[in-house]
C-alpha cells in the first residue's frame, strides 16, 4: 500500500494539469483579451495560448515526431519508475520521478488527442488531427519589464519581459521534480557516496599496507646484510689468529 502513494502522485499530476486545461479551454478567450489576474496580482495571469511545439514554444522537430519521441520517452521513464518502486529507492527520488512522469503524460495527452476533441486546437496544416494536438498552456508571470543597457551588443536598448515565459501545471510538475532531483542528488544517492568514499579509504590503506611491506622488506635486506657483513668479519678475525697460532707453533 505505501507503494501507491507514488503512483497516486502521477495521477493527481494529470488529473490537475488536464482539468486545469479543460477550464481554460471551456472558459476562457485566447491571447490578451482573455487574461485573468491571479487573486488579483497584475504579475500573476491566466492567459490562455496554444503552444505546437516543445517547452517555451520551440519548434525543432516535427510535430508528429514530437509526439511520437513524448510516448517512446513516458515508456521508458514508466518502466524506470516502476523499477525503482521495486528496488526500493529513496522516497524523494520516487516522488520526482512521479512528478515528471505525471507531467510528461499531460503534455502528450494534449498532443495525441487534443487534435481530435478540441475545437480549433489541430496544428494547422497537419494530415490528421491524431497526434497533432496543441499543448494549452495558461500559467503566466510578467514579474517586471524594461529595457537592456546600451552598452550590450546586438540586444542593447531591447525591451526584455521577465518571466515572459507561459506554461502549464505538466510544465511545472517536470520542472520541479528535475530541479529536485539536481538540488538533492546527494541526499538521494549517500550510499554511493559512501561507497566511493569507502573505496578511497581502502585504496589508501592499501596502498599504505604496500608501502609499509617494502620498507619492511628493505630493513631485512638491510639486517641480512649487516649480519653477512658481521659475519665476513668473525671469519676474518679467525682466520688470522689461526694464523698468528700456526706461525707461534713454528716458531716454538
Amino acid at each position: 500500500m505505501k507503494y501507491k502513494k507514488y503512483y497516486f502522485i502521477v495521477l493527481a499530476v494529470i488529473l490537475i494539469d488536464q482539468i486545469s486545461k479543460l477550464l481554460v479551454y471551456q472558459h476562457m478567450d485566447m491571447g490578451y483579451a482573455g487574461e485573468i489576474n491571479i487573486l488579483g496580482f497584475d504579475w500573476a495571469r491566466l492567459h490562455y495560448t496554444l503552444n505546437p511545439g516543445m517547452a517555451f514554444g520551440l519548434r525543432i522537430i516535427p510535430k508528429l515526431a514530437l509526439t511520437l519521441f513524448r510516448i517512446t520517452a513516458i515508456t521508458v521513464l514508466t518502466y524506470f519508475f516502476i523499477l525503482q518502486i521495486k528496488n526500493k529507492a529513496h522516497t524523494g527520488f520516487i516522488f520526482c520521478l512521479a512528478m515528471i512522469l505525471g507531467g510528461a503524460i499531460g503534455n502528450a495527452i494534449d498532443s495525441v488527442f487534443y487534435g481530435v476533441f478540441l475545437e480549433g486546437n489541430m496544428l494547422e496544416g497537419s494530415p490528421t488531427p491524431w497526434l497533432h494536438g496543441q499543448v494549452i498552456d495558461m500559467l503566466y508571470f510578467p514579474m517586471f519589464d524594461g529595457r537592456f543597457p546600451e552598452w550590450l551588443p546586438r540586444i542593447g536598448g531591447n525591451r526584455f519581459l521577465f518571466f515572459s515565459a507561459i506554461f502549464n501545471v505538466a510544465d511545472s510538475a517536470i520542472f520541479i521534480g528535475a530541479v529536485s532531483l539536481l538540488v538533492f542528488s546527494r541526499r538521494f544517492f549517500p550510499e554511493e557516496e559512501k561507497d566511493s568514499v569507502d573505496g578511497e579509504r581502502l585504496t589508501a590503506e592499501g596502498e599504505e599496507a604496500v608501502n609499509d611491506g617494502q620498507q619492511s622488506t628493505n630493513i631485512e635486506e638491510v639486517v641480512s646484510e649487516e649480519q653477512s657483513t658481521k659475519h665476513e668479519e668473525n671469519t676474518a678475525l679467525a682466520d688470522i689468529n689461526n694464523q698468528q697460532k700456526n706461525n707461534t707453533e713454528d716458531v716454538g
